[in-house]
């Protein structure tokens, strides 16, 4: 073995001698003449070992596996870093999601506790304890959604392709020269991810709904505000657009825009009463379309129902035949809604002025509306629509069937049309009568 190292060899031969020129024989008085071998301690020699590095040079071969060792543990910290990002990520959408599901929950129970309830006076009796099935949270109330919307089916306008929208979105910007800032970028992102690529509402940022309301504003052009509404369109038929729908509440910029239908461009009117139809497509988004909480515009109180009630009767009377199609389809769709005929029997007996009487004001209206387009003297599709609405509506309210007496004209004018048209008609002069 250290025939393979001379140096090594020389050095131990010397100390090898030294050792033995140091050991001698030494006689002590004191020891009783006895003979000690004192032997001086020499420093042990190493003998080279496998695996142990000296002091040598260092390969190239070790210098390149340390450098890709190295490598491989920082790419390794990297990767760990960026997972743990993205589970950050992940975990706050889903807070973000959640926090609009509880939003969502408790703004819809506070619309539906709206209506004014009057006071119980002294000596009546208490009000009966709720059912069974409403102790358990509405379900019975879903279900009969569910089965009139089986019975009366919305009328939506579902020829819509939401990635050619979003195209035709960008294209519109892109003509109009609008120079979109930082968060409006992300927002036109946000609103890629949700109608071409199928993300969730989770998606879209807490601030979406202003940057619509940016491109809905008077500085836009025609072609941005049409492309954004037909966008809305698009996402009107998502089942989760009621969760976006509810930071409306905020700045109320998707109504304030509509209020304004009689003032704007053909074009528009007709975007916007398509995207309002379409949102009768889920039972969430339909009811926020009819919620009642006031606030001011220009002086003036508006609601959601009232706004809504306006584009369909403003729709429904227009001169476009295309506009007047949405128009009846939307009231359609909003007669059909058992929402307008909810507490009908305490309806009755509040104040004039109570702020459930909209129900019986929105009913009115629309049939007002309804008796006009009556006497236009209307095609079969049409007509169907409008008996079909003004039998839910003489339904919902009292006042709608003495409407119907008084200002005409007869529905009973219009019998021989169709047998759908028919079957509604005898609905309508059951009431009447």
């Amino acid at each position: 073995m250290l025939a393979k190292y001379p140096d090594i060899q020389q050095k131990v031969l010397q100390e090898w001698r030294v050792s033995q020129q140091i050991q001698s024989y030494c006689y002590y008085p004191n020891a009783c003449n006895k003979r000690v071998s004192v032997s001086v301690c020499v420093q042990p020699v190493a003998t080279p070992r496998p695996g142990v590095r000296y002091d040598r040079q260092d390969s190239p071969d070790y210098l390149t596996l340390n450098t890709q060792i190295e490598e491989a543990r920082a790419e390794s910290a990297a990767l760990e870093a960026r997972r743990s990002t993205l589970a950050d990520k992940l975990a706050r959408k889903e807070r973000r999601r959640e926090k609009k599901r509880r939003k969502h929950a408790g703004e819809h129970h506070a619309d539906m506790a709206e209506a004014a309830v009057p006071l119980p006076s002294e000596g009546a009796a208490p009000p009966a304890p709720p059912a069974p099935a409403a102790r358990a949270g509405g379900s019975d109330d879903d279900s009969d959604e569910l089965r009139r919307r089986a019975r009366d089916p919305p009328i939506t306008f579902t020829d819509i392709d939401g990635a050619q929208e979003f195209s035709a979105l960008q294209a519109a910007l892109a003509g109009a020269g609008v120079a979109l800032a930082g968060e409006e970028q992300q927002a036109l992102a946000e609103l890629d991810q949700y109608l071409v690529h199928g993300e969730g509402s989770w998606a879209l940022g807490d601030d979406f709904l202003a940057f619509i309301g940016r491109l809905l504003g008077a500085e836009s052009t025609e072609d941005v505000r049409v492309a954004t509404l037909r966008c809305l369109a698009a996402m009107a038929l998502r089942d989760d657009v009621s969760l976006l729908l509810h930071q409306d509440r905020r700045s109320h910029a998707l109504m304030n825009y509509a209020q304004r239908v009689d003032r704007l461009p053909p074009g528009e009117q007709l975007a916007l009463a398509r995207a309002l139809c379409n949102l009768f497509e889920n039972v969430s988004s339909s009811e926020w379309l009819l919620y009642i909480s006031e606030w001011d515009l220009d002086g003036q109180p508006i609601s959601n129902i009232r706004v809504t009630t306006k584009v369909a009767v403003h729709a429904t009377l227009g001169e476009d035949a295309e506009l007047r199609d949405v128009g009846t389809a939307l009231m359609y769709n909003m007669a059909t809604k058992e929402r307008l005929s909810a507490g009908r029997a305490l309806r009755d007996l509040l104040p004039r002025h109570a702020k459930s009487k909209v129900f019986d004001d929105v009913s009115v209206e629309l049939a007002m509306a309804l008796l006009q387009l009556l006497g236009q003297a209307p095609a079969e599709e049409e007509l169907f629509r409008a008996v079909a609405a003004l039998a839910r509506l003489a339904h919902h309210s009292q006042e709608v069937a003495q409407l119907v007496a008084l200002v005409g004209p007869p529905p009973a004018a219009f019998r021989g049309t169709s047998p759908r048209c028919d079957e509604k008609i005898d609905l309508i002069m059951q009431k009447v009568k």
